[in-house]
């Protein structure tokens, strides 16, 4: 799949695009067999631990029910999902935002967002995730290295705790009007980072889509997500591509981190 110039601009200008349509419904099926058996394994964790080749990461309710909040690598112990993040409807628009013939894949995760689970996710800029300091991260390419993309797994719905995202132009930093020049966090001692001095919530846009679609953002798209208030899941597979060269971190699970380019 190749963007349109049009589609390529939305991303930067704007700081996302969904693409619908993507998967077919019969591979999107294939893909919540896979987050079932990964579900039924945390009930049996329990703890957040390594396990298979991914890393569970797991909480309790009072009542001593099991809450996922992601799984991390989940394509190490499903190697399915390794496989739908490796196929080029996918890869092929990453590589192409990235402006790379290959990309070194950081993440394969699986957020599930469960009826009445709670998991929600306040704003924040995924290099939040990806900049932990000096020898942690670089800008290779100077337009943020690195393209996030999400597979709705399940239909996304203004009930079911759909992403929410907050326009480039509706974000402004401490001495620059740009999203892309800065952190929504508070600035490393020494470092050029810019924090966030204002969010237009007002602007927020909440993003919906049938299974099979696809999100893709940067990593300085602001971004967070409420709670699931409806009878049914969210699913979601996240896959994260950096520019050759710009990850200086090891990131949990067997496999993580491994180089792709079109075959």
């Amino acid at each position: 799949m190749i963007l349109s110039e049009e589609q390529v601009d939305t991303f930067f200008d704007r700081g996302w695009l969904v693409v619908p349509d993507v998967f077919s419904s019969e591979e999107m099926m294939q893909a919540r067999q896979a987050f079932d058996r990964l579900r039924q394994t945390s009930f049996r964790l329990r703890t957040t631990q390594t396990h298979a080749g991914a890393y569970f990461v797991l909480d309790e309710t009072a009542h001593g029910d099991v809450i996922i909040k992601r799984i991390v690598w989940a394509g190490g112990m499903e190697p399915s999902l390794l496989d739908l993040s490796a196929d080029r409807r996918l890869l092929g628009p990453a590589l192409q935002l990235l402006g790379s013939s290959q990309c070194e894949q950081l993440l394969c995760q699986a957020h599930f967002k469960m009826p009445g689970d709670g998991v929600s996710f306040d704003w924040h800029q995924d290099i939040q995730h990806r900049d932990k300091g000096p020898g942690t991260w670089r800008d290779t390419n100077g337009r943020g290295s690195y393209v996030q993309t999400i597979v709705l797994v399940d239909e996304m719905t203004p009930e079911n705790g759909p992403l929410q995202f907050i326009p480039n132009d509706a974000v402004r930093f401490d001495g620059s009007g740009r999203i892309s020049s800065g952190h929504h966090d508070d600035p490393t001692p020494g470092s050029d980072r810019q924090a966030v001095s204002q969010i237009d919530e007002t602007r927020a846009v909440t993003v919906t889509g049938g299974a099979g679609s696809v999100i893709l953002f940067g990593p300085y798209a602001v971004h967070g997500s409420t709670a699931n208030a409806s009878r049914m899941s969210r699913r979601i597979l996240i896959n994260g591509y950096a520019f050759p060269g710009a990850n200086g971190r090891i990131y949990p699970g067997e496999g993580s981190g491994r180089r792709l380019e079109l075959a």
